[in-house]
């Protein structure tokens, strides 16, 4: 039994009575839920309201337990008995959701219990109500990272200990635009003053999920292509922890370089409907930032000998999960992570440095590096060149690259440019084949034995 005075650890909160009321509430609220989150059925409202009692009670109980996020679980207890009383229309977590602040507490083991009627990215369009217990994972190492050359203040790397089902999913991700409020005019604003969203000031990041993913996608592609592995990667496959430090020290630095760098002027998570391939671009140019900067402290004379050795093993983590998983993950619907995989293991493979000879797959470690921050050059020039262009002509110039290492599909329009140049952007992303760059030979041959394995690895956590 834990004292009301003491601190929970996130294996605390997992054993407590309170958590298994709120999960167990949860999955009843889950079960009358439509897509935007409400629950139109009036018959089943008095046993929601029942659930929801659970759950408030339960985070006023654990409140005082975890010190750090007390505001946030008091005004969410709030929000979910005013969405009770409000008939269990569309919820709105608007003050729960900007009392939460795990970036003000980023120490390593740091717990947090989430619960907010929300989507799951890469998991549930379904608004419904998720809860998870988290652990904060935050390295020595990374925290000089942050606090130096790659600060990155909104970034929050994060370790599953328990969730709701939302989660038994390939989400790895805990973002606050997911979750469901209402734009509202705070208060004290001036007349006239628009309703708004609350400021988003962090992002959550499962890298133990990311961590257990590589591992075992990894361990089987690489036995499958026959290929013999740098001890690192033998080093990242046996550890998880190892494996989980890594990913934080990639995610670092990718996720803040989606705002950084010359950018066309409207880059990346703009709402906007525009040709996949460029978000695969996206995506693949903050990855290889990612890599280049990891080479450039491993190549450093003063890098300490530990971070030289993470800054090694960031390369071979976006090397063999982007050439891996990727590729092979997902459907073939606008898929534009698997083209950022499918592109970077085919310029590596046309500029010699991955081979595949004899059935097995081999690298060329020594001249890898440099071939990598290549293609980052490339997509570098193209952005940067972006700004002096219109739109479609940055479209155009953005396909050009990619089909100058991809083969687009036979049937393409865009490839011919039989695409309707003087129509509307919407027009033009029409156009775009649904599987515009599909799989290679060696693609096809590799995915009928790892999609079984890449599926196994739906709702895994660093425990599984």
């Amino acid at each position: 039994m834990v004292s009301t005075n003491e601190k929970l650890t996130a294996q605390q909160i997992v054993e407590s009575g309170a958590w298994e009321i709120i999960k167990s509430a949860c999955l009843t609220l889950r079960g009358h839920q439509v897509q935007d989150g409400s629950i139109p059925e009036k018959s089943v409202h008095k046993i929601c309201s029942i659930a929801v009692a659970g759950i408030a009670g339960s985070l006023r109980e654990l409140a005082g337990q975890i010190p750090h996020d007390k505001e946030y679980l008091m005004a969410c207890a709030t929000d979910f008995e005013a969405w009770s009383d409000g008939g269990f229309r569309i919820p709105d977590f608007y003050d729960s959701l900007s009392l939460f602040h795990p970036e003000q507490s980023r120490i390593n083991a740091t717990p947090h219990l989430v619960i907010f009627p929300m989507y799951t990215q890469n998991g549930s369009t379904d608004r419904f109500v998720e809860a998870v217990v988290l652990e904060v994972i935050w390295p020595d190492f990374v925290a000089e990272l942050e606090a130096g050359e790659y600060s990155n203040a909104a970034f929050v790397p994060i370790r599953f200990l328990d969730f709701t089902p939302g989660y038994v999913t390939n989400s790895a991700v805990l973002f606050p635009e997911s979750v469901a409020v209402t734009p509202r005019v705070p208060e004290g604003s001036k007349p006239g003053t628009k309703a708004s969203m609350p400021v988003f000031t962090w992002g959550g990041i499962f890298a133990d999920r990311e961590a257990a993913r590589y591992r075992k996608v990894v361990a089987a592609a690489a036995e499958i292509t026959r290929m013999d592995l740098p001890q690192g990667v033998v080093d990242l496959l046996a550890n998880q922890e190892l494996a989980e430090q890594t990913y934080v020290m990639w995610d670092l630095i990718h996720d803040r370089t989606h705002m950084r760098g010359d950018l066309p002027f409207d880059p990346f998570m703009i709402k906007q409907r525009m040709p996949f391939f460029l978000y695969g671009l996206e995506e693949l140019r903050c990855d290889l930032t990612a890599f280049r900067e990891s080479v450039k402290l491993f190549r450093a004379k003063d890098t300490e000998p530990k971070l030289r050795e993470h800054a090694q093993l960031v390369q071979y983590a976006v090397l063999f999960d982007r050439i891996f998983r990727f590729p092979l993950s997902g459907n073939r619907i606008r898929n534009y992570d698997s083209v950022a995989g499918q592109m970077l293991f085919a310029y590596l493979h046309q500029h010699k440095v991955l081979h595949w000879t004899d059935t097995s797959l081999s690298v060329d470690w020594e001249n890898l590096p440099d071939a990598v921050v290549s293609l980052s050059d490339e997509i570098n020039e193209l952005y940067w060149r972006s700004i002096d262009r219109p739109k479609v002509v940055h479209w155009l110039a953005a396909y050009d690259l990619v089909s100058s290492v991809l083969a687009p599909h036979p049937a393409s329009k865009w490839a011919k440019r039989d695409i309707p140049l003087s129509g509307t952007t919407s027009e033009l992303t029409d156009q775009v084949l649904d599987d515009e760059f599909p799989l290679s030979m060696f693609y096809e041959a590799l995915q009928k034995k790892m999609v079984p394995v890449i599926q196994s690895t739906v709702g895994i956590t660093g425990r599984a």
